[in-house]
């Protein structure tokens, strides 16, 4: 089936999220005119990606006598994508962007990882590195790079991870030396380097972490670096191939269509970089692209959740096999109740997902826009703390979906002709890259939860609870068990969180071997909070409503037990011999 973009749902999150209220959106972006976007990336979507989206799933990309080539049609589809100005969407005025709010732009994120997750990929980074480099690099570079890299152009990279040091920042081994005459010569590998090279632009600027010599040890002694694959002249023509190359592909599970390089630098008189930002500082720039770039991992953990509950959905309704309760014909097999749960879940989960992502982007436009800077620094410490949840909640939830998306087509799940398997094998990398999940759980529990004194957490918990409150007011009928087991969810985050607090003072070890539950427990209200906010601005739409219900009911009243996996749980961990884990 062809993918369908949901826009009514992804406008619903986004009012749900507050990404209309006043001062959020420019004033000549109402809700109609965000549709009008929505809808037209949705044409784009299904109409030029999703039929590439087997084809690069069978084909590949290849490396041939050192050039990188992808999919048959996936260089046409990015000139198309060019020429129509999806680049430019988020990006800044000044160079050439249209300055479209965070909230819109992961709306439409979505929609092109949905109808083609490989290709997504490229432009997902690409405005990642426009934005470190907006906020890091001197007027110079700014003027020079961004407008290409806007227009499309040129595509971005960031290049972090190197065979030894993995996720471990502190190892990377990477070296710039001054040139001294402004630039620097960097030599290296890194590993892991998605759209490290391609034929679909005459140009690739790469993002790199190295150090510098005599520099710090560990993170302090990192900075960051712009590395074009070609010079770029004064006259903004290409000059000289610059010395970084790709020496192979990574043959993976999915995304295969996505070319993963492994980047040498330097192989021959060194690769010639650009400083971003200070020496010996470039975390703190490439942390604006990290940062970014997980919640727009979350939103591809939303779009293969989307893709994957369509795809299940329509088999359902057409496949039919056994016979329902009190019928004696063959039925859809979404008239047996197990298969009715396994849907209701996917697109309960779908939609949670969805709502926690447009929550943070929202807040993300928030921290920019708002008039005084007391609501900024609470909309940039709201950002700060559900960002860990965005990413990890939804990349887990794609995995999940699916699953249960080849459950539900049964055996022929099981056969890649049917194309469910497709989108595990895509979704599975969602909760690896952009740091793994625990390490997003290791983030929230050290950083975020201490965040301004510990009130960034506690101002979350008070908009929860006056969530809470407009759902009791509303009376709806047959609630009252699944509002009871949301208030029971919060009361045990608040109470694992108060445990959480004192364990990270006195034993972090304990903190650390929790702190994947807690995220999941975490997760679970914040889905929850999200659900009903969707439920209370429905209107006569019964299904937010019975998303809202069916996600109380089933998975809000686990909420007990992760809080007691957490407070208990953690022994078994830290006390089991080394050897006994075999």
């Amino acid at each position: 089936m062809t993918y369908q973009a949901p826009v009514d749902d992804i406008l619903a999150a986004l009012k749900a999220a507050g990404a209309f209220d006043p001062g959020m959106m420019n004033a000549d972006l109402d809700e109609e005119t965000v549709r009008a976007i929505l809808e037209e990336a949705g044409k784009f979507g299904a109409d030029v990606l999703d039929p590439l989206n087997r084809v690069g799933d069978k084909t590949g990309s290849h490396l041939e006598d050192g050039l990188v080539l992808t999919p048959p049609g996936w260089a046409d589809a990015y000139s198309q994508f060019a020429a129509a100005g999806w680049p430019a969407l988020p990006c800044p005025a000044e160079y050439g962007g249209q300055g479209l709010p965070s909230a819109v732009a992961m709306g439409v994120c979505e929609i092109w990882n949905a109808a083609n997750l490989a290709f997504g990929m490229c432009p997902l980074l690409t405005n990642g590195a426009i934005d470190a480099l907006h906020i890091g690099g001197s007027d110079e570079l700014k003027a020079r790079y961004l407008p290409p890299m806007i227009s499309g152009r040129w595509t971005g990279t960031m290049n972090l991870t190197e065979p030894q040091a993995g996720s471990d920042l502190n190892a990377v081994a990477t070296r710039a030396v001054a040139a001294g005459d402004g630039t620097y010569r960097l030599t290296g590998t890194k590993i892991y380097i998605s759209y490290g090279d391609h034929d679909l632009t005459e140009n690739i600027i790469h993002l790199v972490l190295a150090r510098l010599p005599n520099a710090p040890p560990g993170t302090r002694g990192i900075s960051l670096f712009l590395v074009p694959k070609f010079s770029v002249n004064d006259d903004g023509s290409l000059g000289a191939r610059n010395d970084v190359v790709c020496a192979g592909l990574e043959h993976k599970l999915g995304i295969v269509a996505s070319p993963t390089c492994v980047m040498k630098f330097g192989e021959g008189d060194g690769a010639i970089g650009y400083l971003v930002g200070e020496e010996n500082r470039g975390l703190n720039v490439m942390f604006v692209m990290m940062n970014a770039a997980r919640l727009a991992v979350g939103v591809q953990g939303v779009a293969i959740a989307e893709r994957a509950t369509q795809k299940a959905l329509h088999f359902a309704r057409e496949r039919r096999q056994g016979r329902a309760a009190g019928s004696k014909d063959m039925a859809p097999i979404i008239a047996h109740p197990d298969v009715r749960r396994m849907l209701l879940t996917m697109r309960t989960l779908t939609q949670a997902a969805r709502g926690i992502c447009m929550t943070t982007a929202a807040a993300t436009d928030l921290s920019h826009n708002a008039d005084d800077s007391e609501t900024r620094a609470r909309a940039a410490d709201r950002v700060a703390l559900l960002t860990p949840i965005a990413k990890a909640f939804s990349t887990d939830v794609a995995v999940e979906v699916a699953s249960l998306g080849i459950q539900i087509h049964g055996g022929m799940g099981f056969i890649e002709e049917a194309g469910a398997a497709q989108y595990l094998r895509d979704a599975r990398i969602l909760p690896i890259y952009e740091g793994t999940n625990g390490i997003q759980a290791i983030d929230l529990v050290t950083r975020k939860l201490p965040l301004s004194g510990g009130n960034a957490v506690t101002s979350y918990f008070a908009d929860v609870i006056t969530t809470l409150k407009a759902l009791r007011a509303a009376n709806l009928t047959g609630f009252d068990f699944a509002i009871e087991q949301m208030g029971r969810a919060l009361e045990a985050l608040a109470t694992a969180t108060d445990w959480m607090g004192r364990q990270s003072q006195s034993t972090p070890g304990i903190a650390l071997a929790g702190a994947t539950p807690y995220l999941h427990l975490f997760s679970l209200v914040a889905a929850g909070d999200a659900l009903a906010r969707s439920a209370l601005q429905a209107g006569n739409d019964p299904a937010p409503i019975a998303h809202l219900r069916f996600f109380a009911e089933n998975r809000s009243v686990t909420a007990w037990g992760l809080a007691a996996s957490i407070m208990a749980g953690h022994s078994v961990v830290l006390d089991a011999d080394l050897g006994a884990i075999r």
